[in-house]
């Protein structure tokens, strides 16, 4: 079969067309044709080595995918030939606390992704896909739409009428929105660009705020609150924007800090935590159980992920070039329908 390796440290273009063995089925495995993988900026950072952990090379990346069920090993009772699946990104955290994550054991880092033609999947890492989806939107959801469930509705206990706030317009982002709205909470948006703003609103977003235009977003988000702040913050920043987060919170809020765009360097005033009694923590992706009542969530709703472009799967380099460089509104998509 053919797959696409990362062969050598620091950079994209180190990325290869490579053949491999045909995966074989273990005891409660399978294998899956894969149709359809998502870009994350973890990805990214994997390609380019800098990422905080380094992994064993070559490495077959992409968390995110979806793919129909060819082949059944022993033993195997949750999926049959032709359930079209998308896996998860913890290979063992089934539910309960993140201890049982094994926190190293991760698809697409360490563990081999699924930018290939066929995968090998352990059957209680993986879930059947929301029957509405193309494969590219079901390809969309393992990381960024289970993290951003995670922090509002396993985490949070997100309740109707209570604010989010919004950082920004990536993935995890975005899908906080239309959870959120979805689950009729007033959403507060954030982003550098009106146009944004404006694409964000029309996902369910109540408010955006320009925060070039208004540096000082957090009074913004004080007064369209009537001074009370927001309930539950998709903290994607880094310190930088964390200080502010904290001065734009309600008092009790959840601060979800899930990633660091803004960097790793910066300061937080303790007395800000105090005043706001916010409680702050650090959101990783969700277990199964978080993936499995997020997609009933979804059909429910018949909520549809953003995507931003669709590439040929041959052209990985390019897909990762444009996560990387082209701040892309919603997910970028690799069709393995397509070829080069």
């Amino acid at each position: 079969m053919k797959a696409i390796e990362l062969q050598a440290p620091g950079g994209i273009d180190n990325l290869r067309l490579v053949e491999l063995p045909m995966p074989d089925p273990g005891r409660q495995e399978m294998i899956i044709k894969v149709k359809a993988t998502a870009l994350n900026y973890r990805d990214v950072e994997i390609a380019r080595g800098s990422y905080h952990t380094a992994f064993a090379l070559p490495l077959i990346p992409l968390s995110d995918g979806v793919g129909e069920v060819v082949a059944v090993g022993a033993e195997v009772t949750r999926f049959e030939v032709g359930d079209r699946v998308c896996g998860t990104f913890w290979q063992r955290w089934v539910g309960g606390s993140f201890a049982m994550a094994e926190p190293f054991y991760q698809r697409g880092g360490p563990v081999d992704g699924l930018l290939s033609e066929f995968a090998r999947l352990d059957e209680q890492a993986a879930v059947l896909a929301p029957p509405h989806m193309s494969d590219s939107e079901a390809a969309t959801l393992p990381c960024a739409a289970v993290t951003a469930w995670h922090a509002l509705f396993t985490e949070g206990r997100l309740k109707p009428g209570e604010t989010v706030l919004s950082l920004g317009t990536g993935g995890v982002s975005l899908f906080a929105v239309q959870f959120a709205a979805a689950a009729g909470a007033r959403v507060i948006v954030t982003s550098s660009s009106d146009d944004r703003l404006m694409r964000a609103k029309a996902l369910g977003a109540h408010d955006g705020i320009n925060y070039r235009s208004d540096p000082d977003w957090a009074k913004a988000v004080l007064a369209l609150t009537d001074g009370r702040g927001a309930d539950h913050i998709i903290e994607v920043g880094g310190p930088q924007s964390l200080a502010q987060s904290l001065r734009a919170s309600a008092r009790g809020a959840q601060i979800n800090v899930i990633g660091y765009l803004g960097g790793s360097e910066g300061s937080v005033n303790p007395l800000d935590i105090f005043r706001r009694q916010a409680t702050a923590r650090g959101i990783p992706v969700g277990s199964r159980e978080s993936f499995e009542a997020m997609n009933r969530a979804i059909a429910v709703n018949r909520l549809r992920p953003v995507i931003d472009r669709v590439f040929p799967w041959g052209q990985a380099a390019a897909a990762f070039h444009h996560l990387e460089h082209g701040s892309p509104f919603g997910k970028v998509v690799l069709d393995h329908a397509q070829g080069q």
